[in-house]
């Protein structure tokens, strides 16, 4: 029970590596708010839902004020709302562009700009930031992905030496994962799979779990000495 009697919010918490999370927490004693647009897609108990678009700052506020006034404190955020939009550079749309700059890189802004200063007023607490290993490294056809991911990684940075500088154990890292075999992956043809696979050190593709164990640890005192770190759990792909 790593997180008996500690208070976290994750984005994009209805599905994917968002439902894996909030349920890991849960499991490990934490009392979870799972924020999405669309539903929760399990049940779960000490999870609870609360429906919330991350590009709307208003909302986040309204959001960081209930869970603040029901639950008293945050403990832990997980910034794990996100999409993908791919084209080309010479094809992308600005709307393809600013939808997933808005939802993955101003969304986690939105959120973090509340439960930061809070962190720093209560003694403390975690920041995970879900990046991406093509945040690290780039990908053809994903230039807006890539920039928000690689943006989240600077937020990250900055976030560490920001929300510490009075001396309050305030952690802030990020986790890059590589290709995971979420429901999203199942749909991707299977030669394409083991193409990303070959990409890997250790010849295979990730699991949700492997992502949620490792925010685990940087969400636990088990990490009480890990900040401004980006966590590459990837399998030692290289795109």
């Amino acid at each position: 029970m790593r997180l008996q009697n500690k208070v976290a919010i994750v984005t994009g918490g209805a599905k994917g590596l968002g439902a894996e999370m909030a349920q890991t927490f849960a499991k490990e004693g934490a009392k979870v708010v799972a924020v999405d647009m669309a539903p929760l897609t399990y049940e779960c108990n000490n999870v609870e839902y609360y429906q919330l678009d991350v590009t709307n700052s208003t909302a986040c506020k309204q959001l960081f004020e209930y869970v603040k006034d029901k639950y008293g404190k945050i403990d832990v955020l997980v910034n794990n709302a996100g999409i993908t939009r791919d084209a080309m550079t010479k094809k992308m749309t600005d709307e393809q562009w600013n939808f997933v700059i808005d939802i993955n890189l101003k969304g986690v802004f939105n959120l973090t700009r509340w439960v930061g200063p809070h962190m720093e007023e209560t003694g403390g607490g975690s920041i995970i930031n879900i990046s991406s290993v093509v945040g690290e490294y780039g990908n053809i056809g994903q230039a807006n992905y890539a920039a928000s991911k690689a943006g989240v990684i600077g937020l990250t940075k900055t976030w560490a030496k920001e929300f510490a500088r009075k001396g309050v154990p305030v952690r802030v890292n990020a986790i890059a994962p590589g290709y995971i075999m979420t429901d999203m992956m199942k749909t991707v043809p299977e030669d394409l799979l083991k193409k990303f696979a070959s990409l890997t050190m250790l010849g295979r593709l990730g699991q949700p779990e492997e992502i949620a164990k490792s925010a685990l640890f940087l969400a636990s005192d088990d990490a009480s000495y890990v900040t401004g770190h980006v966590l590459s759990v990837n399998g030692g792909m290289r795109l």
